[in-house]
């Protein structure tokens, strides 16, 4: 599909459209995935950074309270998020290698091991042979999105720090399928760029991870710019009807793809979404360095607000009465690693 056919798929505003859209993508899923739907809990660990990413609420220049979190007090997070029934993790930290090296996330993933079966990270980008070393220390996959593939509107919102760099950022992937992370995602920010070139870009950069390293299982996210503590960084363009077809779309052109959808997006186009094309979700979620157990709502620094609330065992109820199967552990890694 090329790119004049992407922008013609978003503008058309025919209700009909995205219902077809819709129907084909859901028999995709059920036909690839069946009803599974894999939870996860995301943990922040530092919002220590040395990028200005105008649109991010960790970013250098934000006059925020910065933490990175001690062993004694991330396992104390991670009890919380494993007492809530995940068993898969996604630990985070704002982008500096100076308070957050390879050191440090090998330790906060010994001990995530104690709690969870699959461990991903979505921090800094780093060299081979440095996601060598956290695959030896059990992490299971890699998050590193593009934010957007426009090479003009990237050096708008990246001002300074290491992210400025868009061909090391753009070459994290393969990188890290080359050390052998068995996951990985990928992902635009939408509201960026002009949505349609991104998601064409975004495509042809999968297709070219998967020619290249195709024993890898991959996703994609499309996190929507969102306010921060209620203040907006940088405004959203992609509404609802062209989210729902980009999620669609997705699908229809990569049927064995993960599909991930956060807690940025609203309750309501969440349990929609559910029926179309997303495969993995993130629940009971906190953005905040601490923020499940150290910090009270009104001291936390969120990187962005989070729009659905609902606590895992909501979610999970609301899964099996929609006759989904709520997936706690990915068995397959487990087996891999013995």
């Amino acid at each position: 599909m090329n790119l004049t056919q992407i922008k013609n798929i978003l503008e058309d505003r025919r209700a009909d459209s995205v219902e077809k859209l819709a129907l084909e993508a859901a028999l995709l899923t059920r036909q690839q995935f069946g009803r599974a739907i894999s939870l996860y809990g995301p943990l922040y660990l530092s919002n220590f950074c040395s990028s200005h990413c105008t649109y991010c609420g960790f970013h250098s220049q934000n006059k925020i309270q910065r933490i990175k979190l001690e062993p004694e007090q991330y396992r104390k997070e991670m009890q919380f998020i494993h007492n809530q029934g995940l068993r898969n993790i996604l630990m985070l930290t704002g982008e500096s290698y100076k308070h957050t090296p390879v050191a440090y996330l090998k330790e906060a993933a010994a001990v995530a091991s104690e709690y969870f079966q699959g461990l991903s990270l979505e921090v800094h980008p780093m060299q081979t042979d440095e996601y060598k070393e956290l695959f030896a220390a059990g992490v299971d996959g890699i998050t590193v999105y593009q934010e957007t593939y426009d090479r003009a509107r990237y050096a708008q919102v990246h001002l300074s720090g290491y992210k400025k760099d868009y061909d090391f950022r753009y070459a994290t992937p393969f990188r890290a399928a080359e050390a052998g992370m068995r996951q990985i995602s990928l992902g635009v920010l939408l509201g960026l760029a002009d949505a349609a070139e991104d998601l064409y870009a975004l495509y042809q950069h999968l297709r070219e991870l998967e020619k290249t390293y195709p024993g890898v299982e991959y996703s994609v996210s499309f996190p929507r710019l969102r306010t921060v503590k209620d203040k907006t960084l940088a405004s959203c363009d992609v509404d609802d009807w062209q989210f729902v077809k980009i999620i669609a779309l997705t699908r229809l052109m990569f049927p064995r793809v993960g599909l991930n959808l956060s807690t940025r997006e609203e309750p309501r186009l969440r349990d929609h979404l559910l029926e179309i094309g997303i495969t993995r979700m993130s629940a009971g979620s906190n953005t905040s360095v601490g923020g499940y157990t150290l910090l009270d709502e009104e001291k936390q620094n969120p990187q962005f607000d989070i729009k659905d609330e609902r606590p895992v065992d909501e979610i999970v109820r609301l899964l099996k009465s929609r006759n989904f199967d709520p997936v706690f552990t990915d068995w397959r890694h487990i087996e891999n690693k013995s």
